[in-house]
This record gives structure tokens, sequence and C-alpha cells, in this order.
């Protein structure tokens, strides 16, 4: 009875927060559920001789280059799909990047700590709609933003340039994981636009300072 007090009162917490839609979605998660699972994984811990495997890796990154190409949204698309009913958007950096800049009403969850139970936590409907970028979405803020390209040293020299190397874009584990894990219903924005791009919007403690400067830089003038 406490522990569905407890959890009814973090979701209202979260719903103000985060807003109606988000929390449509969170409210559907059950403690009893993630219980279960957990119960399940540690069985399962102790019949299984590994819990790594290369092969049905690859052959499920397969499946899922034919999925993924019909689900690669442009900006317009991508911000018009954000605003309807059941969706999210899910940034998988890490915590410090998710909370020095992120695109406005993004959900985070550290990429590192995706599993069945922490996703079912977070987006408890797997019929909700994804919405996931990465830093290889965003230029003109490498603090924030900062390139996934792998460049070998003679790179720095000049001597070759970005089309003769590799994009290890987070965007391609993220949507392999979400649709391992049993979202079906995933898009990603593929797009590389400017972070002075008018149409989007952030948010995050770098924004915020931005903001304070440009409001103090108005009171100064004004004062002066």
């Amino acid at each position: 009875m406490k522990k569905n007090i407890f959890y009814k009162s973090v979701l209202l917490v979260m719903s103000m927060i985060l807003g109606n839609s988000f929390a449509q979605n969170i409210q559907q998660a059950d403690y009893q559920e993630v219980a279960k699972l957990n119960q399940y994984f540690q069985e399962q811990d102790k019949v299984v001789a590994s819990k790594i495997d290369f092969t049905s890796f690859m052959k499920l990154a397969e499946e899922v280059e034919q999925y993924r190409a019909n689900r690669l949204l442009g900006l317009d698309d991508f911000l018009a799909k954000a605003k309807q009913p059941n969706t999210v958007i899910l940034d998988s950096r890490s915590k410090a990047m998710y909370d020095r800049k992120h695109l406005k009403g993004a959900i985070h969850l550290n990429y590192s700590d995706y599993n069945q139970i922490s996703l079912y936590q977070l987006i408890p409907d797997k019929n909700t709609t994804i919405l996931i970028y990465c830093n290889n979405n965003f230029i003109d803020d490498q603090q924030s933003f900062a390139s996934k390209m792998a460049v070998i040293p003679k790179d720095l020299d000049g001597k070759q340039t970005y089309a003769n190397n590799l994009t290890l874009a987070l965007n391609i584990p993220t949507f392999i994981n979400l649709y391992g894990y049993g979202y079906r219903n995933v898009y990603e924005l593929a797009d590389l636009v400017s972070v002075n791009d008018k149409r989007l919007q952030f948010e995050g403690t770098a924004v915020t300072t931005v903001e304070e400067n440009i409001k103090q830089s108005i009171i100064n003038s004004i004062v002066q």
C-alpha cells in the first residue's frame, strides 16, 4: 500500500515537470511488473552460459537496417511528429550533456543504462512514438554536441576530409537497442542542423546561461 502511494506521488511530480502527454505514458508503469522482470532476470542469470552474443546482435542490426530506412525524418517532420499524442523525444546522451543542452521537452535515459527494466519504467507503452537524435545531428556547438566522427592523426593536419572517415553516431546503436527491446515505433532525426536554426528550441544550463547573459546585456544597455 505504501509503495503504491509513493509511486503515485512520484508520477504526480513527474507529470507536473514533464507535462501531461508523458505522464499518460509513465502512469502505465507498474512496480509489480518491474519486480517480476527483476525476478525473471535473476533466475536467468543462474542458467545462461553467456549474455554476450555478437552474432545475434549483428543479425538484429541487419533487421533494423531495413526497418530504419523508412523512419528517418527531416527536421520539420521530426518537430511536427513530436507534437502528436503519445510521443516522446528521447535523448540518450550522457546525463551531463543532457543537463547542459537538449531539445526542449526531451526526456533522458543514458544509452549505457538501457535495459528491459529501465526502458519499461521510462516508456512502459511500447506503442509510444519515440523520436531520437544525437550529437551528430547538430553543428556549431562542439561543447554541447561534440562530433562523433572518427579521425586519424593525419586528418588533424588537413590531409583528409570527413568524407573519408567513419561516423559513429549514437543514433544507430540507440535505434537497434530500442528495436531489440520491443519498441517498434521509433523515428530518427536524419538532418544535420545548426544549433542556431530558428526552428529549434533547447533547454539546459548552457541555454539558461546564454539567456541570462542576453537579459543582463539588455539591462546594462538600458541603465547606461
